[in-house]
């Protein structure tokens, strides 16, 4: 399990840019440049690592036995644009020791 919290923190990484992508760039694509194609593309990359995301913020809960209200704030994080990105920042503040070993 050692791998989980490198590959969630970049599973948040990629969710959090893939979202400010589709804010940003798709969205007035679609509406002022009329391609649809763009929020097509970019909309489906994001739901796959919404979904990801709020997975493996899961499976790091039980792992490292996080308290509800932290596996909330990672749920929330992953509806705000910047949200991963705040709660990475938390993460790397708490200095996670590392998974333990499965019974």
């Amino acid at each position: 399990m050692k791998f989980t919290l490198p590959l969630f923190r970049t599973v948040g990484l990629l969710e959090g840019i893939s979202y400010l992508v589709l804010l940003i760039v798709a969205m007035p694509l679609k509406y002022l440049a009329d391609m649809p194609l763009a929020v097509t593309i970019v909309g489906g990359m994001h739901g796959g690592l919404f979904v990801a995301y709020v997975a493996l913020a899961t499976l790091m809960a039980l792992v490292y036995r996080w308290p509800i209200g932290r596996l909330a704030y990672a749920l929330l994080a992953s509806i705000l644009p910047t949200g991963p990105f705040w709660f990475d920042r938390h993460l790397q503040r708490l200095q996670l020791p590392p998974a333990p070993p499965p019974k």
